[in-house]
């Protein structure tokens, strides 16, 4: 039983804080970085040679001097867009822009994929590492491996039937796609489950 926890706690504990995980910016990210910079720059211009108030010219310019940490930040694209003007800068091309890397932002790698990786990486040093200690990491990260896969497997049998649960209240199809689920898993995931079963009842 303690084995298996030893296993299971540090996947769950990776997989929870996945959603912190992002990707690298990417090539429209940066591209959409450097253009809110110029974006800034041109209103921090326009508002200081068309008299505006003090207020709004204090905002722009503090909208500029953020937008340095954006760019800073993910880094300059390769190409640059046309933005030197705000005729330039308010095309339908950037707002495009603006909305693709807008989606970029919001994707997050595939929590099981990444675990996988995790895996099959601490495997691969393991070999690397070789003697006897070098072996018995490698066994005991692609048993932490199976067990990740297994664990998947169970989380998206559960959330299918919690679907169809939800859906219809009482439902026997639902009930009948649960059991379904689960027996379509395959021998390495119920041999899991059922030597989980065995440490938790002993």
């Amino acid at each position: 039983m303690k084995k298996t926890f030893t296993t299971i706690i540090p996947v769950a504990l990776l997989l929870a804080g996945c959603d912190s995980l992002r990707f690298a910016p990417g090539e429209r990210q940066k591209q959409n970085a450097w253009l809110h910079n110029r974006t800034t720059t041109v209103a921090a211009d326009a508002a200081r040679t068309e008299n505006t108030s003090e207020k709004l010219q204090a905002l722009t310019k503090l909208s500029q001097l953020q937008s340095r940490g954006f760019t800073s930040y993910y880094g300059l694209p390769k190409e640059f867009p046309q933005a030197y003007t705000a005729e330039e800068i308010l095309s339908q091309s950037n707002f495009q822009l603006a909305q693709t890397a807008l989606a970029d932002s919001a994707a997050r790698p595939d929590t099981w994929q990444l675990a996988d990786n995790i895996f099959e990486l601490a495997i691969g040093i393991s070999a690397l590492l070789g003697g006897v200690y070098g072996t018995r990491a490698a066994r005991f990260f692609k048993q932490a491996r199976a067990k990740s896969k297994a664990l998947e497997e169970i989380i998206s049998g559960n959330e299918l039937f919690k679907k169809q649960a939800a859906a219809v209240p009482n439902d026997k199809p639902a009930v009948f796609a649960f059991k379904e689920a689960h027996k379509n898993q395959s021998p390495q995931t119920q041999r899991i489950v059922a030597e989980t079963k065995a440490n938790s009842n002993s």
